[in-house]
C-alpha cells in the first residue's frame, strides 16, 4: 500500500527530495514535508532526527548509570572506613583514647548538640568562612580585573603580589591579632591574606590567557577595554573563577580554624584547641569531622553555582 502511494507521488510530482551535498541525507522542503506526511512517509532528516534522539536518550541513561554507581560506591567506601574504624577501636587494633570511635563520636556530638553549645560554635565558625569566601573572591577578583585593565600597574604590582603569595599566611596572625584586637576581625583578616592573593593570581593569569583572537574581532567592531572584559575577558573566565571558589573553600576553612586557634573563644577551632587540652581526642576528631561535613555542603553549593554559570545543569533538567 504504501509503495503505490509512493508511485502515486512520484508520478503527480508533488513529492521530490534532493539530497544534501556533501552528506547524501535527503534534505525537503516544506511542501515536500507536508506531502510526505499525507501519503505517510518519513523523510530522511525525520529519521536523522529520530535517531538523534534515541542515541541522546541513551547517553543520558548510561550518563545515570554510571553517576548512581559512583554514588553507591562513595557510600560504600565511607560505610567501610567507619565500620574498620570501629572494628579496629573495639578490638584494640588502635588506641581507643587517642583515636576514639565511631560511636563515641556521635554520642559527644548528641550530648553537645543537646546543650546547645555545638550548635553555637558550629555556626561561629560557619559564619566567619562564609564571610572569609565570600569576601576573599571578591576582593581577588576585582583586583584581577584592575590590574587587568591597567598594564602599568600591572608591571607595577607584579613582583609584590608574588612575594605576598610567599609570605606564611599563619606568621601574620599575630600581627592581625594587634592591629584588629582579638575578635572576629582578625580571624576574618587572616582568612582574607590567604584566599585574596590566590585568587588574584589564578584569575589573572586566566584573563591574561583569554584568545587575543577573540579580543581583536570586538575591537573591529568597535568595542571598548571595557566592552570587551564585560563580553569577552569575565564570560570566558567562569570556569577559572569557578575552580578558585572550589579552592577558596578549603583556604577559608584553613585561614578561620588557625584564627580560632590564636584568638577565639568560639568555633570548631576552639573546641579543637580546647580538646588538646584536656586530653579530650573523641572531642577533637568530633570537630574535624563536623568541619568535613559543613565544608562538603559548602563545595556542593559551589558546584551548583558552576552548574548555573556554565550551562551544565541544564542537560539534566532536559
Amino acid at each position: 500500500m504504501d509503495q503505490r502511494k509512493l508511485e502515486e507521488a512520484k508520478e503527480d510530482g508533488s513529492l521530490s527530495y534532493t539530497a544534501v551535498e556533501g552528506t547524501g541525507v535527503p534534505f525537503e522542503r516544506p511542501q515536500e514535508k507536508a506531502a510526505a506526511t499525507a501519503y505517510g512517509l518519513t523523510s530522511g532528516s525525520a529519521r536523522s532526527e529520530s535517531l538523534a534522539r534515541q542515541v541522546y536518550a541513551q547517553f543520558r541513561r548510561s550518563e545515570r548509570k554510571l553517576t548512581t554507581s559512583v554514588r553507591l560506591t562513595q557510600l560504600a567506601l565511607l560505610i567501610l572506613f567507619f565500620a574498620g574504624w570501629e572494628a579496629a577501636s573495639r578490638l584494640q587494633w588502635i588506641d581507643g583514647l587517642l583515636f576514639s570511635s565511631p560511636t563515641r563520636v556521635w554520642g559527644l556530638l548528641v550530648e553537645k548538640t543537646a546543650d546547645g553549645t555545638l550548635l553555637v560554635h558550629t555556626w561561629t565558625t560557619v559564619w566567619e568562612t562564609i564571610v572569609g569566601f565570600v569576601l576573599g573572591t571578591l576582593l581577588g577578583t576585582s583586583i584581577a580585573a584592575l590590574i587587568w585593565y591597567s598594564p602599568f600597574l600591572s608591571r607595577v604590582l607584579d613582583p609584590y603580589i608574588v612575594v605576598l603569595n610567599s609570605l606564611p599566611k599563619v606568621a601574620l596572625g599575630p600581627l592581625f591579632i594587634v592591629a584588629l584586637g582579638p575578635g572576629m576581625l582578625s580571624i576574618i583578616a587572616t582568612t582574607l591574606s590567604i584566599t585574596v592573593i590566590i585568587t588574584i593570581l589564578v584569575v589573572y593569569n586566566s584573563f591574561r590567557e583569554v584568545d587575543p583572537n577573540l579580543l581583536k574581532v570586538v575591537r573591529i567592531f568597535g568595542g571598548n577595554r571595557s566592552t570587551i572584559f564585560r563580553k569577552v575577558i569575565l564570560p570566558a573566565s567562569y570556569p577559572t573563577i569557578v575552580s578558585t571558589l572550589k579552592v577558596n573553600v578549603g583556604l577559608s576553612w584553613v585561614g578561620v580554624i588557625v584564627g580560632e586557634f590564636l584568638v577565639s573563644r568560639e568555633g570548631l577551632g576552639y573546641l579543637i584547641i580546647y580538646g588538646f587540652q584536656v586530653f579530650n581526642f573523641t572531642l577533637v576528631i568530633g570537630s574535624v569531622l563536623l568541619i568535613a561535613v559543613v565544608a562538603t555542603f559548602m563545595y556542593q553549593a559551589v558546584v551548583y553555582l558552576e552548574g548555573k554559570l556554565t550551562g551544565r545543569n541544564r542537560g539534566g533538567r532536559e
